[in-house]
């Protein structure tokens, strides 16, 4: 027999009661399937929204169509995302271009390519009425104010456009906003927000796309909050607390989010929820790849640096055939590595989600993967394990009303607000 009992987390959770774990694995079957299950963060490729290629197939992506019905995931939020370049009109030119790509490939999929399996939904109603029609649901963050260049116009073409949310900075300082990356070398472009990142902010708030705190500095978070007359979310990010990471967000930022009225979603990013132990797993596997790759005959390099004077096509080679070793190896020796050195995995991410909740309360915790961005843990490495983060929060004493909140409810709140307010604002001109 199993005892499902209630633990902390700043709100009332069932009582402790006796089940088997067939009946208790029923009863979470049951929740995942009534709740509407919504992950605020997976990246994509223009390249697997094509044609001849897209996510109609069981591609080698954790998110794809086969996978979200395996795993009764409802919602994706699909993400334009553009990594930092210059601070030039050349560079703004290129990262334009690239959000460009990728909106149209989110549309593609929704309105040419699979439009009876999933629908692009703009708000709330939508994403309700779309799961009532069997569908799945996309909906669309921008990770990276960089494509906005200096036309602050484009805050509004990219919400006509389907954007739900847009974080200021991504890995390197924006023209917008410092990044979390100034902490390795306290170096600094604004010391926060520069001031047309302040506009942006506003132009945010009048439009209705939700300020997320991923990735900017806390300094900048700290300016966005105060600043923003509607709730923002950080679409994911865990608690520093538990694994001090510039990524996740602090027990100060956590509370001025809160009193927001915000939702920080959650990630399940395997050195973002337990660096420790991801370290010590990822280095099992580096020493067994290395022993068993040498036995083969193969020289395995420890670092770049390792590699010396070979060039660049021999790296290539190296490369190629390292990961061709790994893959063919990992099925062989991955219950030896990981029972000698446990992979972070969904208890260990549900420990985050606990902590929030007590620290902040329920009503401002939600679920993010970044699949396809580096993401996942062993137990939800893709969206058909979906299942498991419920099944999860089901052994920790979590109602089927709280888990609803976790998983879509306050983030859809949160959206909802911030609709509103836009049209308060645009009403007030």
């Amino acid at each position: 027999m199993l005892v499902l009992a209630a633990c902390t987390g700043g709100s009332d959770k069932e009582e402790s009661t006796t089940m088997s774990e067939e009946e208790l694995v029923k009863h979470a079957q049951g929740i995942h399937e009534r709740v509407i299950t919504l992950d605020t963060h997976c990246d994509i490729n223009p390249n697997n929204f094509t044609e001849e290629k897209n996510y109609t197939e069981r591609l080698n992506t954790q998110v794809n169509l086969p996978n979200m019905e395996d795993g009764g995931l409802d919602v994706a939020w699909f993400i334009v995302y553009t990594g930092q370049g210059d601070l030039t009109d050349e560079g703004f030119d290129r990262a334009y271009k690239n959000a460009d790509d990728k909106f149209k490939a989110i549309h593609r999929l929704c309105e040419e390519i699979a439009p009876d399996r999933i629908g692009l939904a703009l708000n709330s109603d939508d994403v309700r009425r779309l799961t009532d029609e069997g569908k799945k649901v996309a909906m669309i963050g921008i990770e990276n104010g960089y494509p906005i260049g200096n036309d602050i116009s484009r805050v509004k073409e990219f919400y006509e456009r389907g954007a739900r949310y847009m974080s200021l900075a991504h890995n390197g300082h924006s023209q917008l906003s410092d990044s979390n990356t100034g902490e390795r070398d306290s170096v600094w472009l604004h010391n926060g927000l520069s001031e047309l990142g302040k506009q942006v902010i506003a132009e945010m708030n009048k439009w209705g796309i939700m300020v997320d705190l991923s990735h900017p500095s806390k300094e900048a978070n700290m300016e966005m909050m105060r600043l923003s007359k509607a709730p923002v979310i950080a679409s994911h990010s865990s608690a520093r607390a538990l694994n001090d990471h510039s990524r996740n967000l602090d027990d100060e930022q956590l509370m001025m989010l809160k009193e927001n009225g915000g939702v920080v979603q959650t990630v399940a990013f395997k050195s973002y929820v337990n660096g420790e132990k991801n370290s010590a797993n990822s280095d099992r596997w580096n020493e067994v790849l290395k022993e068993v790759g040498e036995s083969m005959g193969f020289k395995v390099y420890a670092s770049r640096a390792e590699m010396g004077e070979l060039s660049i096509s021999e790296r290539r080679a190296y490369f190629q055939q390292y990961r061709a070793m790994r893959d063919s190896l990992r099925p062989i020796y991955a219950d030896q590595v990981n029972t000698e050195a446990p992979p972070v995995g969904v208890a260990d991410f549900v420990d985050h989600i606990d902590y929030l909740v007590e620290k902040i309360g329920l009503d401002h915790v939600g679920i993010s993967s970044d699949f396809d961005g580096g993401g996942g843990v062993f137990g939800w490495k893709d969206a058909s394990e979906t299942f498991n983060v419920t099944l999860e929060l089901v052994r920790r004493g979590y109602t089927e009303d709280q888990i609803a909140q976790l998983w879509s409810g306050n983030l859809l709140r949160v959206l909802d607000d911030v609709q509103a307010i836009a049209k308060e604002l645009q009403a007030g001109e």
